[in-house]
């Protein structure tokens, strides 16, 4: 699997540098009026929503589906990457034969924050709940199969970059304490993909994700109304609307609201302030309401849920209720959409999540860049590794519909630190776009993806008196 780090476009024209507040020239006054470019659009949400929801079900079920679906895959890749090496089950290992296991990994953590710390005066879950990361260097690992488990040992198998809940194949031989020296390790990588389709001629279509609009808590807002109306083609000159005017669909990745504080209304004081509390309380919602509905009226919008948002918490998050938005859902283009979130546009595949991911990823894993984390993750096959062990998640009985049975085009977080992007391509001539997509309400960009490319476009709004 090789990675690219490059595939920035910057056209001139449309850097995200220039002042959009500045008057029409002569020459585009009287230029003709733009019609906004559409795309064929395909949802692919299915397998994320949950018609009917029962919580009898523990959650070893979802591991047991885990390793049944993609058991093959590995041992696809075991037969392609280690020919001649016997597989083995743990209960059945052989004692000093080299074999390949296929397995579930379990991480041991002595930083994990665990439910019994609470009764530990020296290691109480205050002290552990509010680490930003809780990798270490002594944690080690435990592959599971049906069968068994094992201790995993030796440097074929770092602990450092994995999580729990990743399927892999390990190729070793058993110790006589019990243990499995690991020579080397293989992963599901990139599943198959769909052809992408040959753009058509005319200029290039684009895909806006923007994500963590931050609305409740401080911020710009006219940093984000600087945002809205460039997507609407209501700012710039000539080349500006144009290109705004290619823009086929807006995702908003999660993040309308900067915390589910952004909902509790202050305390009453009594008389009239009582009576004012709910709709002091709903003035958030109400404001992203009214910026969605200016998107919507524009373009195609597909709305997630993100961490902070009025959702349920586990995933896969259901769509937002219809009644949270209740203008921009008199609009026909706007979508309340699940996350995860898969769709097709223009048969480009996209497949993205809000960012709950990749930051558990980060934090249970060593390393803290998000791109990084996106590329793990795509090259275990599966979108939510840690769920549902430190990741809220549905205890789904008969499927997991986090695997990645075939590979999109492009792959996408919202709510990252930081811009990033890179390009992944698999060992079948797969190509992915990895995108992360940063908080609009820390960095003040939204990304356009190029249909016809894959490559992408970031930009960046200020609205301060000094930029």
């Amino acid at each position: 699997m090789d990675v690219d780090e490059d595939g920035l476009e910057g056209p001139a024209a449309a850097t995200g540098n220039r002042d959009l507040l500045c008057a029409p020239s002569a020459s585009t006054a009287d230029a003709p009026q733009l019609q906004r470019a559409t795309a064929a659009f395909v949802c692919r949400d299915e397998r994320f929503r949950l018609e009917k929801r029962t919580y009898d079900s523990q959650y070893a079920p979802i591991y047991f589906c885990r390793l049944e679906i993609m058991t093959p895959m590995l041992l696809e890749r075991v037969a392609q990457g280690w020919p001649g090496v016997p597989v083995s089950k743990i209960l059945d290992l052989p004692e000093g034969q080299e074999v390949a296991v296929v397995g579930t990994i379990y991480k041991e953590m002595k930083l994990k924050p665990s439910i019994l710390d609470e009764y530990n005066k020296e290691r109480g879950l205050e002290n552990l709940t509010g680490r930003a990361k809780l990798a270490a260097p002594d944690d080690t690992l435990v592959l599971e199969d049906a069968s068994a488990r094992m201790a995993l040992r030796g440097d074929g198998c770092p602990p450092g970059p994995l999580v729990t809940g990743v399927v892999a194949a390990v190729r070793g031989a058993a110790a006589p304490g019990g243990d499995f020296d690991v020579k080397a390790v293989l992963f599901a990588h990139l599943a198959p993909q769909p052809e992408r389709p040959r753009a058509p001629p005319g200029p290039a279509k684009y895909v806006a994700l923007l994500s963590g609009l931050g609305i409740g808590e401080g911020g710009d807002p006219a940093r984000l109304a600087l945002a809205v109306e460039y997507l609407g083609g209501f700012l710039g000159g000539a080349t500006e609307q144009a290109m705004s005017a290619q823009v086929v669909r807006t995702v908003v990745a999660g993040g309308l609201l900067a915390s589910s504080q952004a909902l509790e209304a202050p305390p009453p004081q009594g008389g009239a302030a009582k009576l004012r509390q709910p709709a002091l309380s709903l003035g958030p919602l109400k404001e992203a309401d009214m910026v969605v509905a200016q998107l919507a009226a524009a373009m195609p919008v597909d709305v997630m849920a993100g961490a902070a948002d009025p959702a349920n918490q586990a995933l896969p998050q259901q769509a937002l209720h219809a009644c949270l938005l209740p203008n921009a859902a008199a609009y026909p283009t706007l979508h309340r959409v699940t996350n995860p979130h898969e769709f097709e546009v223009d048969g480009v595949a996209f497949l993205g999540t809000s960012g709950q991911n990749v930051a558990d990823v980060l934090r249970y894993s060593e390393g803290d860049d998000a791109a990084e984390a996106l590329t793990r993750v795509l090259e275990w096959g599966h979108l939510v590794p840690t769920a549902p062990d430190t990741l809220a998640a549905y205890p789904f009985a008969a499927d997991d519909p986090f695997v990645l049975r075939a590979c999109p085009h492009v792959l996408f977080a919202g709510n990252q630190p930081e811009f990033a992007t890179r390009m992944v391509t698999g060992r079948e001539g797969q190509r992915v776009r990895l995108v992360c997509v940063p908080r609009f309400c820390d960095s003040g960009t939204l990304v356009l993806v190029n249909l016809a490319t894959m490559a992408v476009h970031p930009i960046t709004f200020d609205a301060s008196l000094e930029a």
